[in-house]
């Protein structure tokens, strides 16, 4: 037993004291999101990509800027390349808002010798916004009046670099 022992205090010192040979991998770089675009006008077809690279604020708006590639074909067949950097606006558009949520447990209430039981009680109000909803429209915007550009910029541009 006392081998046994003696061993295992061997084994585990040994590995404690054992050089680490574990490296630390590298992160890759973030990939710009890139959004297909095509459009036509004046009897042309643009074709190509808009690249998303960050979320800033412009004068209190929430805008996206990123570079636009592609390749402008005529009705003659000639085409043009095109490379810019872009600044579009941009908007979070969410239909619904949370109101309120309210979850009560059970209840239980004797109001003058009559007994009331409630198991649960959940209430959840929601707001619709779009057109025609006035009360979801008004109760949206008054939720998120002291919503900061500059903090939705943020929150964006942490979420593009999770998934790119």
């Amino acid at each position: 037993m006392k081998r046994l022992a003696l061993a295992t205090l061997v084994f585990f010192t040994a590995t404690a004291l054992a050089p680490a040979t574990a490296a630390a991998q590298p992160v890759p770089a973030a990939t710009p999101l890139s959004i297909p675009v095509t459009g036509s006008g004046g009897g042309a077809v643009f074709t190509g990509t808009f690249q998303l690279q960050r979320f800033a604020t412009d004068q209190g708006q929430l805008v996206a800027r990123g570079l636009l590639t592609g390749v402008v074909t005529t009705l003659t067949g000639t085409t043009t390349s095109v490379a810019r950097t872009l600044t579009i606006p941009a908007a979070v558009v969410n239909p619904t808002c949370d109101i309120l949520h309210l979850d009560l447990g059970p209840l239980n209430l004797d109001v003058l010798g009559l007994q009331i039981n409630l198991n649960q009680i959940i209430l959840d109000i929601t707001a619709q916004a779009g057109a025609g909803n006035l009360l979801g429209n008004l109760l949206c915007a008054v939720t998120n009046l002291l919503n900061s550009p500059g903090r939705l910029a943020t929150l964006l541009n942490s979420i593009l670099a999770l998934i790119s």
